[in-house]
């Protein structure tokens, strides 16, 4: 039975504020700093999807600007906009005009800088040397080593840690809470299962979820996200580990078959769970160098089950 999806997860809206931020209290005190001297640096925002990095940006803003906010802040999307002639208008433009009422300087925002062009990196830095005095710039990205090193050596580099179970668990329960959803504590497991500390993710996965049922289970979360029990992996591997290819082999097709996943999930699921069992240090080492190499073929283009296959038989031979 299909339930009728409920409204999206949004509180009434008030500004977000530094005190909202959890999961990065070094990175906050620093901010807040930045907010009592009135004065910072452009800074690079760095780490995992989903851990509060764009949130952090905006609440410093909230925080400085006050009530001049929407006049001094302005947000771009990097991957969207992300040439060298967008770095020549829209950046530049922002850049060069003085700040309002009042304010220190502006804030420019850049979402997804790691996938911003060499040559507009290379115009970036140049904007970021003219209009220090009108603009400061944060920088958000994945991987700071995308970005190109003169422009690293004009920032502070912030990096974000991906947030503890207990943070994101204390979120979910509050939106729980807040929607009147039935929150168990097996579905919370499996949330943060899936979502290996992605805040962002673990809200999504959680909304998805109650458009099918009022009670949030492990079992519906594995149904809606399309992920396999991690028991069913462990005892594919153990299986194969054992020297039952066959077993292992028929365990695998039913899983590609059951729940349809790409080559690529099953291979980050192999690779979590063997990090996570009980096995002595030189067979996990030995698991985590073959998941590497069939990882790199499946990333070439090599047929997935052929590659799946391989895998198992590979474990297998590590008994012989």
């Amino acid at each position: 039975m299909i339930h009728m999806m409920h409204a999206p997860f949004v509180e009434k809206y008030r500004p977000r504020t530094l005190r909202d931020v959890v999961g990065q209290d070094k990175i906050v005190a620093r901010l807040k700093g930045f907010v009592a001297d009135q004065s910072m640096p452009h800074l690079i925002f760095a780490g995992p999807a989903g851990t509060g990095k764009t949130t952090s940006a905006i609440a410093l803003a909230h925080d400085l600007f006050k009530g001049t906010y929407h006049q001094n802040f302005k947000e771009l999307n990097a991957s969207d906009a992300r040439g060298i002639q967008v770095v020549r208008t829209v950046v530049k433009d922002f850049a060069r005009i003085h700040p309002e009422g009042g304010a220190p300087f502006k804030i420019l925002v850049l979402d997804e800088a790691d996938n911003m062009t060499a040559a507009a990196q290379h115009a970036l830095r140049r904007t970021m040397e003219n209009y220090t005095r009108t603009c400061r710039f944060i920088l958000i990205c994945n991987y700071s080593n995308k970005i190109i090193a003169p422009i690293q050596s004009r920032c502070a580099v912030l990096r974000f840690t991906p947030l503890t179970d207990d943070d994101i668990a204390g979120r979910l329960r509050h939106i729980a809470e807040r929607e009147d959803i039935a929150l168990e504590d097996d579905g919370i497991k499996a949330i943060l299962y899936v979502s290996s500390g992605d805040c962002r993710k673990a809200v999504n996965v959680l909304q998805a979820v109650s458009t099918l049922s009022d009670t949030i289970s492990e079992e519906a979360v594995y149904q809606v996200t399309g992920r396999v029990y991690p028991e069913e992996i462990r005892d594919m591997i153990n299986l194969a580990v054992d020297g039952e290819l066959n077993k292992s082999q028929e365990k695998l097709e039913g899983l590609l078959l059951d729940f349809g996943l790409a080559g690529s999930e099953i291979i980050k699921q192999i690779h979590s769970e063997i990090l996570h069992m009980e096995m002595p240090e030189a067979l996990r080492i030995a698991l985590l160098r073959i998941v590497g190499q069939i990882d790199y073929r499946l990333s070439e283009g090599a047929s997935e089950v052929i590659q799946l296959s391989a895998l198992l038989a590979k474990m297998v031979l590590l008994k012989v």
